[in-house]
C-alpha cells in the first residue's frame, strides 16, 4: 500500500522516514519528494508498505504524531487519476 506523508519537515532524511515505518512493518520504499531545481525537500512523501494490514497500522500510529518538530499528515496515497479535479473533457467548458 502506498503512503503518503505530509506536513514533513524539511530536515527530514528518507532514513528517518523509514525508520519511523519500520515500527510498524516492512517498508518496501521510502521516496521524499524534492524540488527538481533547487533539490530541496517539497514537505511531503511516499512510503510503500507490503502488507495492507501493516500499513494501516501505520497510518494509525503516525498520523498527528510529531517528527522533527512537524506534525505528520498520514494518509493512504491516491493515485493521480483519483486526486485529479481537472475536467475529463465532457464538453463542460463554454464555447467562445
Amino acid at each position: 500500500m502506498n503512503i503518503y506523508i505530509g506536513n514533513l519537515s524539511f530536515e527530514t532524511t528518507e532514513e528517518q522516514l523509514r525508520q519511523a515505518f519500520e515500527d510498524f512493518g516492512n517498508v518496501s520504499a521510502a521516496q521524499i519528494i524534492v524540488d527538481k531545481y533547487s533539490g530541496k525537500s517539497r514537505g511531503f512523501a511516499f512510503v510503500e508498505m507490503s502488507e495492507k494490514d501493516e500499513a494501516t497500522a501505520a497510518i494509525s500510529g503516525l498520523n498527528g504524531q510529531e517528527l522533527n518538530g512537524r506534525e505528520l499528515n498520514v494518509n493512504e496515497a491516491k493515485s493521480r487519476a483519483q486526486s485529479s479535479n481537472h475536467s475529463s473533457g465532457n464538453g463542460s467548458r463554454r464555447p467562445y
